[in-house]
């Protein structure tokens, strides 16, 4: 059974490691952040963390291992040699579950007080889809908004002061998203003309 199917925008709740996901509609993210606040003791919210999942759940290409056969001169146990150009695989026989959309965002929330708990209320979106500002419920999440903008280019509808937080202002692109660029930046020394 389900702790906190009650919250707006309710779609599941998993628990892995000991920590409980509760992932809500993007729609309903600020109601169910005040829902979590007043309801539930989340008085805290300690870190909002994005996520992108281009190309997740694609066919990959699985690792190789090998090792030496056995010794003939010793008798302990060695495990069993592999051809190393022969297929292998490092735990990944099977193609991870699909995820709903691109983008993740999650909000780690603390219940501080007599009985402490931690959760992690997700949303999922894809490009160009707006995430609704939690400011009003947690004003610590403003600079957090901020880089989610600045280094994955989600856009946080309702945000008082999105700008670039961490890169400069005229900066182009979003450095975290997979689909980013790879290269380098020309390096320009003092004394050069």
């Amino acid at each position: 059974m389900t702790r906190y199917a009650d919250a707006p925008g309710f779609v599941e709740e998993r628990e892995a490691l000991g920590e409980v996901t509760v992932v809500v509609e993007r729609e309903s993210l600020r109601g169910a952040a005040e829902w979590f606040r007043d309801e539930q003791g989340f008085n805290f919210l300690a870190d909002l963390s994005t996520a992108d999942y281009l190309g997740w759940g694609a066919k990959g290409v699985a690792g190789y291992w090998g090792s030496p056969p056995p010794s003939p001169q010793t008798r302990d146990w060695t495990p069993p040699a592999r051809d190393l150009n022969a297929p292998g695989s490092w735990g990944l026989q099977k193609l991870p579950e699909p995820k709903p959309k691109r983008f993740s965002v999650s909000y780690h929330l603390l219940a501080l007080g007599p009985d402490p708990r931690r959760l992690r209320l997700q949303v999922w979106c894809d490009d160009g889809e707006p995430v609704p500002s939690v400011i009003r419920v947690w004003p610590a999440a403003d600079f957090f908004e901020r880089e989610a903008w600045d280094m994955m280019g989600i856009a946080i509808d309702g945000h008082p002061y999105l700008k670039r937080i961490l890169m400069d202002d005229d900066w182009e692109g979003h450095p975290q998203r997979k689909d980013y660029p790879l290269g380098g930046e020309p390096v320009r020394f003092s004394d050069e003309d």
